[in-house]
């Protein structure tokens, strides 16, 4: 894309033109839809404009880019036809104006006459009402002939002070329609006429205007299939812009593909998370023959192991099929000495393949026996790696900083803290856990008191159980605030 010298302008102006083109054309395949949404579809109609000039842009860059040469090439004379079709068809200020499809003239005789007729109605109809004032009550000092849509011509004539009720409304030799505005509305003979004479000019309009846009919506889509081609390639364009708007502004790089087998990875980031957390480090990976191929990750719960992994397959796993293995917490959920032994088994295996067929495996787990009881052979092909953590005060601190080594505990106590378990329960889970590694009984705290509440608490059940609760004297409040309450509120400041 470098070599096009296009600048960000011309990006954008092409990005715009491909989303309105879109929806353009697949507007016109719903005429219903295409009514209600008039100005989504100009909108699009016009952009077939900009596509031909987008063709014509083409031709003057490098055609050794394919894109452009495609672009150049393939959008055929079908997209020019289209586009002065519509050009011809279409009256844009018009049906912007009356929010709907409005057609231009000398396009149909028929609708032009109609028009004709409606431009006109004005000084006729003001005609006409100074004719129908003769015949008027001598109060009325003026009236007026309307059009309505759907209705046709009506009398209109202000109301007096002295017509209060309907019978009031009438008048000899005309037809009371409706009162609107303190004016009331008649036909007349003359009015009936008009409606007899002229029709009902705006739904003919319609109507007429509507037969020409779904003519016009069949001759477009017969041309579907270079419609379509032009969506093809301008999509592939926006990606290409997308990628290349969001290399720049976040300092992406492309891989380099090589043939030996070897991947390098300097400072490589997850492109979604560095966006969403307001701190993001990045890790740097080699994975080689000197480096070793298969790499065992360890690390406390929430120390970023499976964040690094997903950053590592969304950068690696479109270079080959077989090339990368990733492994997370494979064999957790099971028995424990099954998980354990099911993946030292597949270490195993892969690390007993001949030397070009070893994968590049990367493996998160929490099984620390996996080292420590030395399931795995020796070999350069295997290291070891962890994330950086910190305990400051008894608080951890996770670094999310790759490094060598091996993480020698889960640090199952200070997540649970992290998590926000009571203080009094970690210590206690902390307490347990030093007794059992040191092989120390573990005594139970309080038995007496518990027992105590053990006892209160089945006391306060069969209490309850021994209410007769469709007994309507049975008074559940006291019942609520003198034993239930009291006994709840002792367990929760015990525990």
């Amino acid at each position: 894309m470098t070599l096009s010298s296009t600048k960000v302008t011309d990006w954008q102006c092409l990005y715009k033109v491909g989303a309105t083109l879109f929806c353009s054309f697949m507007c016109l395949y719903c005429l219903t839809w295409l009514l209600k949404h008039i100005d989504m579809f100009l909108s699009g109609c016009q952009t077939v404009y900009s596509a031909v000039c987008i063709r014509d842009s083409m031709r003057h860059l490098p055609q050794s880019i394919q894109l452009f040469w495609e672009i150049s090439e393939k959008l055929s004379e079908d997209l020019h036809y289209v586009a002065a079709l519509i050009n011809r068809v279409v009256d844009f200020d018009a049906s912007l104006e009356e929010s709907r499809f409005t057609v231009k003239p000398n396009v149909d005789p028929a609708i032009d006459e109609k028009k004709r007729r409606m431009m006109g109605l004005s000084d006729f109809l003001t005609d006409v009402a100074r004719r129908e004032l003769e015949h008027l009550d001598s109060r009325i000092s003026s009236c007026c002939v309307i059009y309505l849509p759907l209705i046709g011509f009506l009398l209109s004539v202000p109301r007096l002070p002295s017509m209060v009720e309907k019978e009031d409304f009438e008048m000899e030799g005309f037809e009371f329609m409706f009162l609107s505005d303190d004016r009331l509305h008649y036909r007349s003979q003359r009015t009936r006429e008009l409606d007899s004479l002229l029709g009902d000019l705006h739904c003919d309009i319609r109507d007429m205007e509507t037969a020409v846009m779904t003519q016009l919506q069949s001759a477009v889509l017969e041309k579907s299939n270079s419609l379509y081609q032009v969506l093809d390639l301008l999509a592939e364009l926006d990606c290409l812009m997308a990628m290349s708007s969001a290399s720049q502004e976040y300092s992406y790089s492309s891989p380099k593909l090589a043939r030996h087998r070897t991947i390098a990875i300097t400072q490589g980031r997850h492109p979604l998370l560095e966006l969403c957390s307001p701190v993001f480090v990045a890790n740097s990976f080699q994975s080689s023959e000197s480096e070793g191929r298969i790499k065992v990750i360890t690390g406390p719960n929430s120390s970023g192991k499976s964040i690094f992994l997903k950053q590592m397959a969304l950068a690696l796993n479109s270079s080959t099929g077989s090339s990368l293995v990733l492994i997370d917490e494979f064999g957790k959920g099971t028995n424990t000495v099954d998980g354990l032994s099911l993946l030292a088994a597949s270490v195993s295996f892969w690390l007993k393949k001949p030397l070009v067929d070893v994968p590049h495996v990367l493996l998160a787990t929490n099984f620390h026996s996996l080292m420590q009881l030395g399931l795995l052979p020796t070999t350069g092909m295997l290291s070891f790696l962890t994330l950086e953590t910190a305990v400051d005060r008894d608080e951890l601190v996770f670094l999310y900083q790759l490094k060598e080594g091996i993480c020698q505990s889960s640090y199952a106590a200070n997540i649970a803290a992290l998590a926000g378990l009571p203080t009094c329960l970690v210590h206690r889970a902390m307490e347990v856990s030093e007794h059992y590694r040191t092989g120390k009984p573990i005594k139970r705290i309080d038995k007496a008191s518990s027992d105590e509440q053990a006892k209160r608490c089945q006391s306060v059940v069969q209490k309850f159980l021994s209410l007769d609760l469709e007994d309507k004297d049975v008074d559940l409040q006291s019942f609520m605030k003198d034993e239930l309450l009291p006994s709840a509120g002792e367990l929760l400041n015990r525990s």
